[in-house]
């Protein structure tokens, strides 16, 4: 293929003409005129994307009026290498937030279930001089444990995920703890905000509607 001289006009190292699922390999570019030519990459700077076209259509018909003129933007191409990925990202993201309404919608149902099976033991500790801080910490703090617990479980599992993930690319970040720990907070903050508001209603409520059968 190469039986002329050729001059060599640059090296890179780290040219990607792949995803980064490959690592990077040896490509070249090169004048050699025994080979077709069946792309040419065009780079312009316009806002006018139409008539951009328009203009190396006409230049194309003109050199090759027997042949099509089809054309792709490079963003595409690379838009392609990662479809996967986007379609991966959109399912995670709803399947997330779905999970997340429902957890929700479970702790609240949970803890109104709780403080009414506890409404005589509020109604009393407030007539003893109990708090409404101190009331919500007592109904709360039993969710707050299970919820630590349940991010003591997932974060091993999310991290064993996660990296079996990146292992398809040969280019891939360094998984960090903070990552696991800001997504804990976040999870343990919902949780007390979904499971505060049952609790701060049932911990202002009148003492005696609770205790007026006793």
């Amino acid at each position: 293929m190469f039986n002329k001289p050729a001059i060599i006009t640059g090296v890179v190292s780290d040219f990607h003409f792949s995803s980064l699922h490959q690592p990077i390999g040896a490509y070249a570019f090169h004048n050699n005129f025994t080979e077709g030519r069946p792309y040419m990459l065009v780079k312009a700077s316009t806002t006018n994307t139409s008539e951009l076209l328009s203009q190396l259509e006409s230049t194309f018909k003109k050199s090759l009026p027997q042949s099509a003129f089809v054309y792709e933007f490079v963003s595409q191409q690379i838009d392609n290498l990662y479809a996967a990925e986007k379609r991966t990202a959109k399912v995670v993201l709803l399947f997330s937030v779905l999970a997340i309404l429902v957890a929700c919608l479970g702790l609240f149902g949970l803890a109104a279930f709780t403080s009414e099976q506890r409404r005589k033991e509020i109604g009393i500790r407030k007539v003893l001089g109990a708090s409404v801080g101190g009331l919500v910490q007592l109904l709360s703090i039993d969710f707050v444990r299970l919820v630590f617990i349940a991010i003591l479980i997932s974060v091993p599992l999310s991290w064993w995920l996660m990296n079996s993930w990146l292992e398809n690319y040969a280019y891939k970040i360094e998984l960090s703890w903070w990552y696991f720990a800001f997504a804990g907070l976040i999870t343990l903050l919902i949780a007390i905000q979904t499971v505060s508001l049952q609790a701060i209603r049932a911990a202002i409520s009148n003492p005696v509607k609770s205790l007026r059968t006793e």
